[in-house]
């Protein structure tokens, strides 16, 4: 309510500023220019794919809008006729190969969609967004470096037919079979969804149940597990007793006994464990792009994973949440910390929970036909712990020092 235009239209720019040093300093295209331009020879622009009003994208209401810097931010629009195959959405900021003969309509024959991504564990996040875990839970073995066992779960954590949180208290007794290095919990807790929190037929307060129903369980649980044992929770928009904007601050925890092994983390957010990067966010972007997504797939029979595709626009996109206009759920303040929702290296865990059928997928990540070249990335979208009335799933992996090498179980609960 109180976020001033400047600050989305700073965020904006600087967004395309970025991927247009980032896409030229690659040393594999030429230097951005305007788009707007009339112009007979082939150029390579950088802009963010917008629609021209307010319904949903299509290929003839796609604009491209150019920076500030290049073209005095006008918006061009994209002709994708002569394009074999491609995946776009609002918000999207891309790099264009074409030219604009009338100066009306840029007639593309590339777009780039991915800018290349560093991966490293050296790079500095900015403190709100990075966590390290306690260092009692680093690993001392050189051989078991890399090597992390977790289990992932999503809320809601209880079914909408009463507030016993079941599913959760199932979740933790497999848990203490499995016997996981880490448990990441990811909101929503108290579910603002759920038919008895907006009725307010609860005798308590959100904060409450939140203490009895969750902290009260997680403390019994790493009480039962030992010091080894780390518990990571992660907020969600629909918790009901915690701030609703996006990006979110950590939960504020206070449970002295145990303060080293229940740990809390921003939303979106950041953190390594036995040498292992893992990045998540608890607002459901996959679902999002997937609702405003317009794709064109090969006419030649080249396989096309759309889950696959969705968690990719992410990475290339370098951020949690590229999609703009927000969905209407959504409540982006870009005023706060819009470099919460970068995404400085490519994490090699990303955590997405989605409404949508969960998975477990290994990306492949730039535009080299070599698979070693190319940068891998495992992405988990661990579905939902309850869904409705009944419950749902969650997912336990086993990390082994690359994406491709690890193992990973969609457990329905």
């Amino acid at each position: 309510m109180y976020e001033r235009i400047e600050d989305r239209v700073n965020h904006l720019e600087n967004r395309i500023l970025k991927h247009a040093a980032v896409c030229h300093a690659s040393g594999f295209y030429d230097e951005p220019t305007d788009a707007t331009v009339a112009s007979q020879k082939s150029i390579m622009a950088v802009g963010m794919i917008c629609c021209d009003g307010e319904g949903r994208l299509n290929e003839k209401s796609t604009l491209l809008q150019c920076s500030v810097e290049h073209s005095g931010g006008h918006r061009v629009r994209l002709d994708l006729q002569k394009l074999r195959q491609f995946s776009i959405f609002p918000g999207q900021v891309v790099g264009v190969e074409g030219n604009n003969p009338s100066g009306h309509c840029f007639v593309a024959s590339k777009i780039i969609d991915y800018i290349p991504c560093l991966k490293s564990s050296s790079v500095n996040f900015p403190p709100a967004k990075k966590q390290d875990l306690d260092p009692e839970f680093a690993s001392t073995d050189q051989e078991n470096i890399s090597e992390l066992s977790m289990i992932i779960a999503a809320g809601p954590f209880t079914t909408i037919d009463n507030l016993y949180f079941e599913p959760l208290s199932d979740l933790l007794a497999y848990a203490r079979r499995k016997l996981p290095q880490l448990l990441i919990l990811m909101g929503p807790f108290i579910d603002s969804e759920h038919p008895e929190i907006r009725k307010c037929s609860v005798h308590k307060t959100f904060d409450e149940i939140f203490q009895l129903e969750i902290l009260k369980k997680l403390q019994i649980y790493v009480e039962y597990m030992g010091s080894s044992a780390r518990v990571l929770l992660v907020p969600s928009t629909r918790d009901a007793h915690h701030d609703f904007v996006f990006p979110q601050p950590p939960f504020d925890v206070q449970l002295h006994d145990v303060k080293h092994q229940i740990l809390c983390l921003t939303n979106p957010g950041t953190f390594n464990a036995n040498e292992v990067n893992v990045g998540c966010c608890t607002v459901d972007i996959l679902k999002h792009i997937s609702a405003e997504m317009v794709s064109r797939k090969p006419a030649d029979g080249l396989p096309w994973d759309g889950r696959s595709k969705l968690a990719n626009h992410i990475i290339a996109q370098r951020s949690f949440y590229p999609l703009y206009p927000p969905a209407e759920v959504v409540p982006l303040d870009l005023s706060l910390a819009p470099e919460a929702l970068n995404i400085s290296s490519v994490p090699d865990i990303l955590i997405l929970p989605s409404d949508l059928a969960p998975f477990v997928k290994v990306l492949c990540l730039g535009e080299s036909n070599d698979v070693e070249e190319q940068v891998k990335c495992l992405c988990v979208n661990p579905g939902r712990l309850s869904k409705g009335d009944k419950v749902g799933y969650f997912v336990e992996l086993n990390y082994q020092g690359s994406p491709q090498t690890s193992s990973a179980s969609i457990v329905n609960i």
